[in-house]
């Protein structure tokens, strides 16, 4: 069942026109606090568009700024990347640092972020490209599918079929344009025959033919999957191999198969689509993205800061540091679409540093990120903040999925300080994850609401402090509850 939201959809404005107090002013909406760390990647971000804006010789000198982002968990360091993301026209990639391994571990070596941040940007330029293109494929799509619905031989030569009793799709296209009509002559036919093509046309789009059936030929795609373990990584050699084998098990090869009206005008659509787009363009383009105005996310760099213990799980952290500092400081990168130089690309790291410390990551790492921002731990205003300010705030977002059963939740002021408080207190007394508090205190709150809410005969559910209190203060007062509940 599709759910259909009211409401308009508002359309994100572009980072490149964005100011950087207009770049923080689109952060506050969905992150409270932190004005420092908004104003570091809000500057970084926008001399990103100046450098563009320099002589060729003066660009090639201004290296990124990379920012180090220091605060506790929970506080917003991962959600200024996701708000990023979106607000970002170039090409952004969030990766977290404890997945990768020093060379020579099992496990994906470091270069293969740069990969995936190339193949992020060939996916956008594709998909510009693409809705250049796409009005020309769903035209071209248009007629290749009436070709099928017509004799091509009739609608293209302007001549007559041998004998259109025999094809039942003439007889069904001339019944619905002008009925039984005698062709004197190839030009009365060609004629015919064109005012029969437009009328199927419009009935195409009017969505009238959607449940015919017709031939198309699809291209095969069964081809094995193979993994190779190479330097280059699995992931890359996984798609060489699957490229270069491709014609010999069958990628090449097409066959019939019969489909609605409907689905084969989205498969010749999409196949117009692919051969109007010139990859070759795409390609190109999108490596200078990358070069020139990437950015990747490096979350959890804390998980990967101290010195080698010679044995253990974290055998590797220091050789996963070690690896990332020439692709921090600028080197050459092969992919599969061609060598990537990576001097200019931003890079924004961020950790907790519970355990370690950013002095514990080895100094030539230290060096390649001149900006440190250190975020401030979540105080009870905050909180009450972040519970209804944001856009996507979670009393907005509890509100609108109760909605969709016909309950109408509204929070009382009362409530949400004592949620506040809640959280707040829980964090000290436990361990202090920041605002992710607030999803398990609210959902403990709303957990008999949200299982009965089909059957409630009472359809306005108010929640206020005595309702919260009911339902938390056993179990916050109990410390050894709170440990395992929230």
């Amino acid at each position: 069942m599709v759910i259909y939201l009211s409401g308009e959809v508002e359309t994100a404005p572009k980072l490149d026109e964005l100011t950087p107090r207009q770049i923080v002013a689109e952060l506050d909406k969905y992150v409270v606090g932190q004005s420092a760390a908004k104003r570091a990647v809000a500057i970084a971000l926008r001399n990103r568009i100046r450098r563009q804006k320099l002589s060729a010789e003066m660009a090639q000198e201004v290296m990124p700024k990379n920012i180090l982002m220091i605060g506790p968990t929970g506080v917003g360091k991962t959600e200024i990347a996701r708000r990023l993301a979106r607000l970002s026209n170039s090409p952004f990639l969030k990766v977290e640092a404890s997945k990768y391994t020093e060379v020579g571990y099992v496990g994906r070596d470091v270069e293969s972020m740069i990969r995936d941040l190339v193949e992020i940007s060939v996916d956008m330029v594709r998909a510009e490209k693409t809705e250049e293109v796409q009005e020309k494929a769903e035209q071209l799509a248009e007629d290749r599918l009436l070709d099928l619905l017509l004799p091509s031989s009739g609608a293209r030569s302007g001549t007559p079929p041998q004998d259109p009793g025999q094809d039942p799709s003439v007889l069904e296209s001339l019944a619905a344009g002008a009925g039984d009509a005698a062709f004197s002559s190839p030009d009365d036919w060609s004629e015919q025959a064109q005012r029969t093509r437009e009328k199927l046309r419009q009935q195409l789009r009017e969505g009238k033919l959607n449940n015919r059936i017709v031939e198309i030929e699809v291209r095969e795609r069964n081809f094995p999957t193979v993994e190779i373990v190479t330097s280059q990584g699995i992931e890359e050699m996984d798609i060489k191999m699957q490229e270069s084998f491709s014609n010999l098990f069958g990628g090449g090869r097409t066959k019939k198969r019969k489909v609605r009206v409907e689905e084969a005008l989205d498969y010749l659509s999409q196949e117009e689509e692919q051969r109007l787009v010139d990859m070759d363009q795409v390609t190109r383009v999108a490596l200078e993205r990358v070069e020139q105005s990437g950015m990747i996310f490096l979350d959890e760099v804390d998980k990967i800061a101290g010195r080698e213990s010679g044995h253990g799980p974290d055998v590797s952290r220091e050789g996963v540091q070690r690896d990332l500092l020439p692709i921090i400081e600028g080197t050459t990168v092969s992919t599969r679409y061609g060598m990537v130089r990576t001097d200019h690309i931003l890079f924004i790291a961020a950790g907790a540093f519970h355990v370690s410390k950013p002095s514990e990551m080895i100094p030539e790492l230290q060096g390649r990120f001149p900006i440190r921002v250190e975020l401030d731990p979540l105080t009870i205003e905050d909180f009450k903040r972040i519970l209804t300010e944001p856009k996507n705030s979670l009393i907005k977002q509890y509100v609108a999925l109760l909605d969709t059963e016909g309950i109408t939740l509204e929070f009382e002021t009362d409530a949400i300080d004592l949620l506040a408080q809640f959280a707040f207190s829980v964090n000290e007394q436990t361990e202090n994850i920041g605002a992710r508090r607030l999803h398990t205190i609210l959902e403990k709150v709303l957990e008999e609401i949200s299982f009965d809410a089909s059957d409630l005969r009472e359809k306005m559910q108010i929640i206020d402090a005595a309702y919260v209190r009911a339902r938390l203060a056993s179990i916050v007062g109990n410390q050894d509850l709170s440990r395992y509940i929230l």
